[in-house]
């Protein structure tokens, strides 16, 4: 047996363990960047990680704990390199307080990286929303449950602050870096030949070295290995795309007819550069995120599209 199936084996063992606890890590992903994109970038990174990591827990490990801390470590590593100013978790002689309106509360998390400073989005955030121990979050954080209790009750004060001053809603600036001039003309092309299902034709738009990646699926490094592998046969299927602007960003979403109707199949972003696409990115595979566009489209996922059947999950 190969490395690469024995790590294939290894990793489908490893989905198993964290597949309850995914849902839920993604959504704090989500929250902690303000961003549905950098969150499923940060969740991606997070499960990356967590799983290369695993081989060095020598003590039962909470998984749920596990891939949070995780992600919370990763984002505060970011914040660091962005030169984001990390804010001290100070205590306060003051009280214990639980929350009893997290849903409340929810409605206002899409601006958090915006009003609050990194560590106290993250208790905020870790003891209010996902309902971890003040023990656990200090754990994650490298502080003690006296600063993590005190930076929750700060941060639900200015959140409830700002639901009164009315409901925030996630920033919509949108991405205008491949609107016009060649890129407007590669991009228009290849969903001509998409829709048609000229696969001769898309292809004829990809740089030889162009990076093709399904994220969490599989990677390919040129043309070539797009043509023997994720273009194989020269099929789309009874599959149509459709630019679009979503959260933000201008992304190309495609759709398959069912015989329940229109369900969302993918959502893919390419980079132009030189008149050719050297970069096609595809969240064909990334369950958590795709439900996210669902909701925000109000088009049904399409469940079952192999090899991928989320109809069994």
């Amino acid at each position: 047996m190969s490395m690469i199936q024995s790590n294939r084996e290894v990793q489908d063992q490893f989905k198993n363990l964290t597949e309850p606890f995914r849902d839920e890590l993604w959504r704090y992903c989500r929250y902690i960047t303000g961003s549905p994109w950098d969150g499923e970038d940060l969740f991606q990174e997070t499960l990356l990680k967590a799983f290369g990591m695993l081989y060095q827990r020598w003590h039962p490990t909470n998984p749920k704990s596990y891939l949070f801390r995780m992600a919370t470590n990763l984002w505060i590593d970011w914040c660091r390199k962005q030169k984001v100013k990390l804010d001290p978790l100070q205590e306060e002689n003051a009280p214990v307080e639980y929350p009893h309106d997290s849903l409340e509360l929810e409605e206002a998390v899409y601006l958090l990286t915006n009003i609050l400073p990194p560590r106290q989005t993250a208790a905020f955030l870790l003891l209010d929303i996902f309902h971890f121990s003040g023990s656990e979050v200090a754990g994650m954080l490298h502080s003690t449950q006296g600063g993590v209790y005190a930076a929750a009750k700060r941060a639900r004060e200015t959140l409830k602050n700002r639901i009164k001053e009315g409901k925030p809603t996630e920033e919509q600036a949108v991405d205008m870096e491949r609107v016009g001039g060649e890129g407007r003309a590669v991009i228009d092309a290849y969903l001509k030949a998409f829709n048609s299902g000229d696969i001769t034709a898309m292809l004829e738009l990809f740089n030889e070295h162009t990076v093709n990646e399904a994220v969490s699926g599989f990677q390919e490094y040129s043309k070539n290995e797009m043509r023997s592998g994720s273009l194989q046969g020269g099929k789309l299927g009874a599959v149509f795309a459709e630019e679009r602007v979503l959260w933000g960003r201008r992304v190309i979403i495609t759709f398959a007819q069912t015989e329940q109707g229109k369900a969302l199949h993918d959502v893919q972003y390419q980079e132009v550069e030189n008149s050719k696409i050297v970069a096609h990115k595809s969240y064909f595979f990334c369950k958590q995120f795709l439900f996210a566009v669902s909701k925000e489209l109000g088009v049904p996922v399409q469940l079952n599209k192999p090899p991928v059947n989320w109809e069994q999950v």
